[in-house]
């Protein structure tokens, strides 16, 4: 096959116009929607108030009572509870038990938190370079049908080109909220994670309370 037979091939091929990319984009914009609103649920929850929160589980843990604890964190349900209550559950078997169970814990809840999140970075990304491909696509039509009906002047050209331009037109409006609703969640990320490590640290310094009256007693 000479190359004056592949590129004519290849032609043919791109006379079919960028309609498909069309319902492409827009399959993507509703995958799109359907992500934020899922994330968006998903980061409803309440947080819970450190300040309070913390100072009654330092009083609780210091002196042991873990059961008042874990009574405290099940009437708060929050990430940061879960990751502390992760914890606790381990408060027999040391502070190291317990730093492992919340690293573990946080660890899962990130994952979590990041589930899908990829979708809207991947749009965020390709969804332009998607409309720009049916852009070109539509303006090698419009020419190609310039070519067949000559007599129709640059009238047939323009009319092309500007249902082409609606390629890219629709690539950015897939790609714009994409972007920022991307950003938007990973920063609900970042100060959820600062919380969870804030509330993990409140649990190691009640830990180390209990650890320094357990050894004053047995000094004593």
């Amino acid at each position: 096959m000479g190359p004056m037979r592949l590129a004519e091939r290849l032609l043919g091929l791109t006379l079919i116009g960028a309609d498909w990319v069309f319902w492409i984009l827009i399959g993507l914009s509703v995958l799109s929607v359907a992500v934020m609103v899922e994330r968006a649920i998903r980061f409803s929850g309440k947080a819970m108030d450190l300040d309070a929160l913390g100072n009654e589980l330092i009083d609780r843990l210091s002196t042991g009572d873990v059961s008042a604890a874990r009574q405290t964190l099940g009437s708060t349900r929050s990430p940061e509870s879960d990751v502390v209550m992760s914890g606790i559950v381990h408060f027999e078997r040391g502070a190291g038990a317990v730093s492992a169970a919340m690293a573990a814990a946080r660890s899962r809840l990130r994952l979590d938190l990041e589930r899908n999140l990829g979708i809207l970075g991947t749009l965020g990304n390709n969804a332009p370079f998607i409309g720009l491909f049916g852009t070109v696509l539509g303006i090698i039509k419009a020419f190609a049908d310039l070519a067949r009906n000559q007599g129709g002047g640059i009238t047939v050209v323009m009319t092309g080109i500007a249902e082409a331009l609606v390629a890219t037109a629709l690539g950015l409006l897939v790609a714009i909220p994409a972007v920022i609703a991307f950003n938007f969640f990973q920063g609900r990320i970042r100060r959820i994670l600062g919380r969870v490590d804030a509330a993990a640290n409140v649990v190691m310094v009640a830990m180390w309370g209990a650890d320094h009256k357990t050894k004053s007693a047995d000094q004593g």
